[in-house]
């Protein structure tokens, strides 16, 4: 299907054509048509302007339109279709006459893109794809078959109409008030975090949140402790910044702290994950935490506390925040909505201490504006009607159930050969395997019959620490992850 004339005409823009030079006008608009081809003005398969509305369009005679033609279609610029017209050829030729190079040439010939040394760090930082074809293990996925859907577009219409030019406007840089207020309300209650709805800080997703924090924290060169192995998403917020990362190890009490000392004794700020570590599973112990704290307060550093999947706990009563035992201000805390609801909700919050709220409001300001307002009204009323805390029961009974059917699978798939460690919360396992069976290796196999199976190595920095499979249970029911468990075993054994 072809664009229709007139911007056809309109997308070629003013061609430089000298009416009184020495070169003819035919063969500067032969010029001028294959630099708008080059330059993909003109796409492969469109279809020109025929020789008579280019003529009167530009003011030229016919003859010099046509004469202009055939020379792009003598060097294979074009093609042209008995009765149908001429078009750009779908395969241009590899350089222009008299040496002169094709533009995808001219781009290849840079002696780079232009990055700085920062945009190079994010550009070679490993980013591990996410499965959205819904495969089996695919990680982070929810149960979207048991979100209602219907009831949250029927908040999002309600939301809209009843709000009027307000959810048209400018939003505030720190969210929707009334929606800072409900997290703030819920975070007091079930996670201890101290703190009230000013420090509430709405961005978009909790990436985002990280970003920002690093941005504003950070100088340039400044170190950072890492958790190894850790989210490779938490690191490249980091390099962002600029930040140097300190790879600090984790073990079955969360992030080192004396390693970490050992390693980064001047560090600005530490990302950790001491809820539920990602992707050990490891649960922080009380111990490490007060050990931290102390380090942060005493060396004037940060702590971000990535809160990822703490609502889904499923031995013991829920763990207090790392945030709610901080007295020194020193703690952020970080949180999101996508894996309790939906990914593409793309809603998470920052609980900042009361000195960093104006320079976060200063910052959004000049960053992005603010988090679009219409989803957080929605959310709002999802909070405040009771829908969220409902929501969250039946998928904590629903998750429990699948990880005990899941982890029964995997005991009788793999006994004695690799051991499921589940830890405390969450929506995955990690299938410890034998030195002799590689993850990458298996990982691979697994993919080509249509399973995804991140290998824990992956998570590490420096790449083949450790030796395991990385499966999510959460996106699917019981009977197909026992099928899937049964295929991996196959591979493996």
């Amino acid at each position: 299907m072809t664009r229709p004339l007139r911007p056809v005409l309109s997308s070629l823009g003013p061609l430089a054509l000298d009416r009184d030079g020495a070169e003819p006008l035919h063969r500067q608009l032969y010029r001028a048509l294959r630099q708008a081809v080059l330059d993909g003005r003109l796409r492969p398969g469109e279809r020109l302007p025929p020789s008579r509305a280019l003529a009167a369009d530009r003011g030229l005679s016919r003859n010099t339109v046509v004469t202009a033609y055939d020379t792009l279609l003598a060097e294979g610029y074009v093609t042209g279709r008995v009765g149908a017209g001429t078009f750009v050829a779908s395969t241009l030729p590899d350089a222009a006459p008299g040496g002169g190079e094709r533009d995808g040439s001219r781009t290849e010939s840079r002696r780079g893109v232009g990055l700085s040394a920062r945009g190079r760090m994010l550009a070679e930082a490993p980013a591990l794809a996410r499965d959205r074809a819904g495969r089996p293990f695919a990680l982070g996925t929810p149960a979207l078959d048991a979100f209602p859907f219907a009831l949250w577009a029927q908040l999002l219409g309600r939301c809209w109409r009843g709000g009027g030019r307000m959810l048209a406007t400018e939003p505030d840089p720190l969210g929707h008030p009334p929606l800072r207020a409900e997290i703030a309300a819920y975070l007091r209650a079930v996670r201890a975090v101290r703190c009230d709805a000013e420090q509430v800080v709405i961005v978009s997703g909790a990436q985002q949140g990280l970003a920002l924090m690093a941005q504003l924290l950070l100088d340039p060169g400044e170190s950072a402790w890492v958790e190894e192995p850790g989210w490779p998403g938490n690191r490249a917020a980091l390099l962002g910044a600029g930040a140097r990362l300190v790879p600090v190890p984790v073990d079955a009490e969360g992030i080192d702290v004396a390693a970490g000392m050992a390693r980064g004794p001047g560090a600005r700020l530490v990302l950790a994950t001491p809820s539920h570590q990602f992707p050990l599973g490891v649960t922080m112990s009380l111990t490490r935490r007060l050990r931290l704290l102390d380090w942060a307060a005493a060396r004037d550093a940060w702590i971000v506390e990535d809160d990822y999947d703490s609502e889904f706990r499923y031995a013991g009563p829920p763990l207090a925040a790392l945030q709610g035992l901080d007295g020194a201000g020193r703690v952020i805390y970080v949180g999101s909505f996508s894996k309790v609801m939906f990914p593409a909700l793309r809603l998470g919050y920052v609980v900042v201490p009361p000195d960093l709220v104006e320079p976060v409001r200063a910052a959004r300001r000049h960053f992005d504006g603010g988090t679009s307002i219409v989803p957080q009204a929605a959310l709002h009323r999802f909070l405040a009607d009771g829908h969220f805390a409902s929501h969250l029961r039946t998928m904590r009974a629903l998750y429990a159930a699948k990880r005990a059917a899941f982890l029964e699978s995997i005991a009788a798939a793999f006994t004695g050969f690799a051991e499921a460690e589940a830890g405390e919360a969450g929506m995955h396992v990690l299938l410890r395997l034998p030195p002799g069976c590689p993850d990458r290796a298996l990982a691979e196999r697994a993919a080509r019959i249509g399973l995804t199976t991140p290998p824990l190595s992956d998570y590490y920095r420096g790449g083949g620490v450790g030796n395991g499979l990385l499966l999510g249970f959460a996106a699917h029911d019981p009977a197909a992850l026992d099928r899937a468990v049964r295929d991996l075993a196959r591979l493996a054994g």
